[in-house]
């Protein structure tokens, strides 16, 4: 049986950020670039540096409602897939 993909933090990332209120300072050591995420975003990235990998556990990890799994899931996908095209994370099969 294949495993479902899963998401990490790109090899060597260190995530130096700083957060206030809703919104985050993100540095990414690899790049060089500075980001500006919201506590969302800063929440899925440190809770896949802390090893949720797949949207089941990225959905625990974040406490989402089991009731909106759906919407949900596209929701995390789509900032999953934002965080990837600025190279903070990859997905892995």
């Amino acid at each position: 049986m294949p495993h479902a993909p899963s998401w990490h933090v790109l090899p060597g990332q260190r995530l130096h950020y700083r957060q206030w209120e809703q919104e985050a300072v993100l540095f990414n050591d690899l790049s060089g670039d500075t980001h500006l995420l919201d506590a969302d975003a800063l929440a899925v990235l440190l809770a896949v540096r802390d090893g949720a990998a797949g949207l089941a556990a990225l959905r625990a990890a974040l406490g989402a409602e089991d009731d909106a799994e759906g919407e949900a899931d596209c929701a995390l996908q789509a900032l999953l897939e934002q965080l990837a095209s600025i190279d903070l994370i990859e997905q892995r099969a």
